[in-house]
């Protein structure tokens, strides 16, 4: 025992750490998993399970299982959320992943198959690409022009500002609008920054500083770009990646008449007006199919993650067979522990996790088993090295063994409190006693079940 490599010393700070940007993030239940393949995924077993997730992936990504659904069946704690939050990470951020819990399905503002059909656009995305006008260059000149405001006697206002673009092949000076002062403002934009603006929207970016000033400091940390080359004034391909769904939002208002996309993206920034109706997604849906065609967007098929998939009723069932069979529709990724359960607003029909046979019919299916011992002391080590916990071999063991007795999900959840108990005794790891005495303190629901049963 003594011969097995030490970890390096940490600190434990919270249930926090931090990425690569310095950003703090809140450690979560599946925060360790980084996706499907690879030792360093995050995941532990459930071999064959990764392997056609894998397969999925790849498929999705090639976009040819579009209106497709698998379903993940395991007794609790056996990893089928982690199997489908992998495959979110494996497929990366260009294609769309929502997840929902079936039990929030239901409410008493909203019907079911309406937060169904809201989570199926967040689903599906849509890459437009255009060809917009725009003015791009190095800023040499930046100056306001004020003059006398007629409203005060003493005020002043700005009556425009001219702004001088160069680039490899010249320069252009351009007056601009009063109010492109305040979005240059916001960017932040000062002599020597490359910026582009574009023509139609007035919409300012700044790309970043000119390389010509790398040599002015020492240490900096702007991010220097070379002198954009062509004239001022170009034509440049803009790729906007959006869900259906933010199409719905953003033009969730009553107007008639045909759409094109630069009015639906011009929405994107308007407020919400009204409910977003049926006969609102249908006309989306008109538009939508209509640029498909003529090669302005790329329909982007995402994925939507059901959990608990036993818990709907027979309309949300038929909901999602009618959507499944749309010209536009994501993958449905389902989980459930279930067996032979009843289906819910259905008389009480009894059928294969708790799923209509015609629904049943379409689904491929991928069993998870429970873990191993040495499966379950891989999971623990992981989750103490992601919460940043040292534990000695004993303390691992003894979790271990507590996790087969128990459940996977409890004995990550004494973790925390043994490194706690450890902490107080002026340990900086978590040894034996202190997951003795967490497994006294609190019990597991086996154990409560049976007290309660012995009470009775």
């Amino acid at each position: 025992m003594s011969d097995a490599p030490k970890r390096p010393p940490v600190t434990l700070a919270s249930n926090k750490n931090k990425n690569n940007s310095g950003e703090t993030n809140r450690i979560a239940a599946h925060s360790h998993i980084r996706g499907l393949d690879g030792d360093a995924c995050g995941l532990t077993g459930q071999t064959a399970a990764r392997e056609a997730l894998s397969l999925w992936a790849d498929l999705i990504q090639k976009q040819r299982v579009a209106g497709r659904a698998l379903m993940l069946v395991g007794p609790p704690g056996s990893g089928k959320t982690a199997l489908a939050l992998a495959l979110a990470k494996q497929l990366g951020p260009s294609v769309p992943f929502c997840a929902l819990a079936a039990s929030r399905v239901y409410s008493q503002e909203v019907s079911a198959t309406a937060v169904l059909a809201e989570h199926f656009r967040q689903a599906m995305g849509l890459r437009i690409r255009e060809t917009k006008e725009v003015y791009e260059g190095e800023v040499t000149e930046l100056t306001v022009q004020e003059t006398q405001d007629a409203l005060q006697a003493y005020g002043r206002t700005i009556s425009h500002v001219v702004l001088t673009l160069k680039t490899t092949k010249g320069t252009k000076t351009l007056q601009l609008d009063p109010t492109m002062y305040d979005a240059l403002q916001k960017e932040k934009v000062v002599v020597g920054d490359v910026i582009y603006i574009e023509a139609n929207s007035g919409a300012v970016k700044r790309v970043g500083r000119s390389d010509s000033f790398a040599t002015e400091f020492d240490l900096e940390a702007e991010e220097y770009v070379a002198l954009p080359k062509g004239e001022v004034h170009k034509k440049r391909q803009v790729v906007q990646d959006v869900t259906l769904h933010d199409l719905d939002v953003a033009n969730a208002h009553p107007s008639a008449g045909p759409r094109d996309v630069s009015t639906l993206l011009s929405s994107l920034q308007k407020p919400k007006k009204t409910e977003i109706t049926d006969k609102l997604r249908q006309e989306i849906n008109k538009v939508v199919q209509k640029y498909i065609a003529d090669g302005v967007a790329e329909f982007v098929p995402g994925v939507l993650f059901l959990d608990e998939v036993h818990m709907l009723d027979l309309e949300a069932f038929t909901f999602l067979h009618r959507s499944l069979e749309s010209p536009l529709s994501p993958i449905l990724v389902l989980a459930t522990n279930r067996g032979m359960t009843q289906i819910r607003n259905a008389d009480g029909l009894i059928s294969p996790h708790g799923i209509p046979a015609d629904f049943l019919d379409r689904l491929l299916i991928v069993p998870t088993r429970p873990y191993e011992a040495a499966e379950l002391q891989q999971i623990l080590s992981t989750r103490a090295q992601t919460e940043q916990l040292k534990m000695q071999p004993e303390a691992l063991d003894l979790l271990t063994q507590i996790g087969v007795r128990t459940s996977l999900r409890f004995a990550v959840q004494l973790l925390t409190p043994a490194m706690q108990l450890a902490k107080v005794r002026g340990l900086e790891e978590i040894d034996a006693a202190a997951v003795q005495s967490v497994d006294s303190l609190f019990w597991d629901g086996k154990t409560s079940a049976q007290f309660l049963q012995k009470q009775q």
